[in-house]
């Protein structure tokens, strides 16, 4: 009998794929994918769902996800993703948007509200930026710094040990590279960049697919 397993992304402009004109990012490059090889004649479907939305913070997510993910609740199972932490941490009008103890609190209100659905929860972590923004206001308004980058992702990565769910670390491979991986902005990556977060992700993609064929 056929089973059809949603992905679910939540995230910001990042997981949206804002500054890619190629690929339309790396939640795009996975959801071709799974739907190629469904067309490849997998027995089971696993359809991904980009519910990205530029400038959001996890304010806005925990309004969100409980209407989300009842909209988008598969009986044959769901994957939840949550990348955060870029909007959060950034210093607007001499505020910063999301405190780190708030931010810890809202992830864990959406880990819980996913929990509800699903028992695979992956965290993202945040990118570093470019050195042409590192600490500067960009045009936005936004300050943001790789130092508070460093302490956002750490409260992801405590979280993760806690709660039992998975953390991607994109950090560490943009970290070395990023002036390469970047777009022009300093802060979203360019067509590289996001080919390089999906072939990362891929992996855990194929979990799932191979998943379909037992």
């Amino acid at each position: 009998m056929k089973k059809i397993i949603y992905g679910l992304f939540f995230g910001d402009s990042i997981t949206y794929g804002e500054y890619d004109g190629v690929f339309g990012g790396w939640v795009d490059i996975l959801k071709r994918y799974a739907l190629q090889k469904y067309n490849e004649g997998a027995k089971d479907e696993l359809i991904l769902f980009n519910l990205g939305i530029g400038g959001e913070t996890t304010e806005g997510l925990i309004k969100r996800i409980p209407h989300e993910l009842r909209a988008r609740n598969s009986a044959d199972g769901n994957i939840v993703f949550i990348g955060y932490g870029a909007n959060d941490l950034a210093i607007k009008e001499g505020s910063q948007m999301v405190s780190p103890e708030q931010f810890r609190n809202n992830i864990q209100t959406a880990i819980q509200h996913a929990k509800q659905y699903s028992n695979d929860i992956y965290l993202i972590s945040i990118l570093p930026f470019s050195k042409t923004v590192d600490g500067l206001v960009a045009t936005s308004g936004k300050l943001r710094t790789n130092e508070e980058v460093v302490m956002y992702n750490k409260i992801l990565k405590d979280i993760s040990i806690e709660d039992g769910s998975i953390y991607i670390d994109f950090y560490s491979a943009f970290l070395e590279d990023k002036e390469f991986l970047l777009s022009k902005d300093g802060v979203h990556p360019n067509e590289k960049g996001y080919g390089m977060m999906a072939e990362i992700a891929l992996p855990i993609i194929e979990k799932y697919l191979d998943f379909k064929h037992k």
